[in-house]
């Protein structure tokens, strides 16, 4: 899905149009609105329009419907894939218009997604289940196709390390019950979305666990 609105941005990145546009109000829409408005930005700085996309770019992109499952405590992936979804539905009128106009509005409505300092939970658990289901949720959308296979071995690397540590720790911290444990996943998950931009904060995860 996220493919597809990649390459429809690049052909109408030529045709831009001079209509208006206003940050939705519903969340959903917000953040599908913003991951349009990352994707064409990211686009419209590439040399060849129809070449994949930096890795740091499609973090970047990914960043709004992660952010978007993560407004409570726990992160809720029905909301990340309605974003997902709904990105696809929104990009044409999205790109067609003047999309350029909402880069600050988005930044203003996602802080987390423009923090230059990056912290880590302070509690070591939290921070390592954090860094392990962030890379996860990366690799489950960017791994197929291989584009980015070099990148995600990093990840993959740095998640095989914390397994043996997280399994002990899961096992204090939720017990044996799958629905408590994937509660603690969800929790940690939501928590690091909002640490700051995905590359940065991986970057710091494998300073500190890798």
């Amino acid at each position: 899905m996220l493919k597809r609105l990649l390459l429809a941005s690049a052909l109408l990145l030529s045709s831009c149009g001079p209509k208006s546009l206003e940050l939705p109000a519903q969340p959903i829409d917000r953040a599908a609105t913003c991951g349009v408005v990352a994707a064409a930005e990211a686009r419209a700085g590439t040399a060849d329009i129809k070449s994949p996309l930096s890795f740091a770019s499609m973090q970047s992109i990914l960043h709004y419907p992660l952010l978007a499952g993560s407004t409570g405590d726990s992160f809720v992936p029905e909301s990340a894939s309605a974003v997902q979804k709904k990105m696809t539905e929104l990009q044409d009128r999205i790109i067609a218009g003047k999309w350029q106009d909402l880069v600050p509005a988005c930044k203003a409505a996602f802080p987390a997604t423009a923090l230059n300092k990056v912290e880590l939970p302070a509690d070591r658990f939290e921070a390592q289940l954090g860094c392990y289901e962030l890379a996860d949720f990366i690799r489950s959308a960017l791994e197929k196709g291989g584009e980015y296979d070099n990148e995600l071995s990093a990840y993959h690397a740095l998640s095989m390390k914390l397994d043996p540590a997280l399994g002990a720790g899961m096992r204090h911290r939720g017990g044996t019950d799958f629905t408590a444990q994937q509660e603690e996943r969800h929790k940690a998950l939501a928590k690091i979305a909002k640490a700051g931009p995905p590359t940065e904060v991986m970057s710091q995860c494998i300073a500190r666990f890798g």
